[in-house]
């Protein structure tokens, strides 16, 4: 126990330099799921560019003379163009600033991460990327649904809900549908309805279990626990809203065991027991 108490945090020897961009990931919200890359450029950052998901609490981590300038992209509200974003990074570099770029998730899972990264190094920027938790494996896990689990699935699809522009995503709903036994979909809700027809048409069964969780590991993080067929009047009846991330498939049920975060226990003989649950999986 001693050497435990005794314990700090590793000492980052990685220098931020000027002139350069650091492109980090946030995770999904709660400031201790940073990765310590990313700490420590909110430390030695001359100027923070941190889009709509990166929340207050993270922010404050921030060196206090560093100047915060928001770019943040949210879907059906005014935000500034991605090419904009891009010229502001290599703008502020070549200011000699020290610019940390921090993104919610990870910048490399539908961050436009490898667009603001190829357009540095057009620019002749050095960079660094920084991998952040993205919300599809750390907010699922806070909502107590692992993203994959031997006694359901072996593999897992990951997709957006939404084209570069906004508009509906034109990814083959029926191939996934077919292929993938758990499918987790970012940016969903404002193409929700869309979605949901195109799974059901391609097979996939009105009672599959289906959770939308919202502001992901945030203290209001909410969970709407659902069906594929129910979704759609469940979720106009409750707190859903954006940010969420949706996932599909049997992966769900799990919740009914790992739902860690919930204060409230289960009353006794409501608690299913693992072996219950296999047999439910398998009937």
């Amino acid at each position: 126990m001693a050497y435990c108490n005794q314990m700090s945090v590793p000492k980052i020897n990685i220098t931020l330099k000027r002139g350069s961009v650091w492109l980090a990931g946030a995770g999904p919200g709660d400031p201790g799921l940073l990765t310590l890359h990313a700490v420590n450029g909110l430390h030695q950052a001359d100027i923070i560019v941190y889009d709509a998901l990166v929340s207050k609490e993270i922010l404050k981590l921030a060196n206090p003379s560093a100047a915060l300038e928001f770019a943040g992209k949210r879907g059906g509200k005014p935000s500034p163009k991605q090419v904009d974003i891009s010229l502001r990074l290599i703008h502020l570099a070549r200011k000699n600033k020290r610019v940390l770029r921090l993104k919610g998730g990870d910048p490399f899972v539908f961050g436009r991460g490898g667009e603001e990264a190829t357009a540095l190094y057009d620019a002749g920027i050095p960079f660094r990327i920084i991998p952040g938790i993205t919300s599809g494996i750390g907010g699922l896990a806070y909502a107590g649904i692992p993203l994959t689990h031997r006694d359901t699935n072996h593999a897992v699809t990951l997709v957006t809900g939404h084209d570069a522009v906004g508009g509906i995503s034109t990814i083959d709903w029926a191939s996934i549908s077919k292929s993938a036994p758990v499918i987790v979909i970012y940016m969903a809700i404002k193409h929700l309805e869309s979605i949901v027809n195109s799974l059901l048409s391609a097979g996939r069964k009105h009672d599959e279990p289906m959770a939308i969780v919202s502001n992901a590991s945030l203290p209001n993080q909410f969970v709407l626990e659902t069906s594929l067929g129910s979704c759609m009047q469940d979720s106009q009846n409750s707190r859903v809203k954006a940010p969420s991330i949706v996932v599909i498939g049997p992966v769900v049920n799990f919740r009914n065991m790992l739902n860690w975060l919930s204060e409230v226990p289960k009353p006794i003989g409501e608690v299913e027991t693992l072996a219950d649950f296999k047999t439910k999986q398998v009937g």
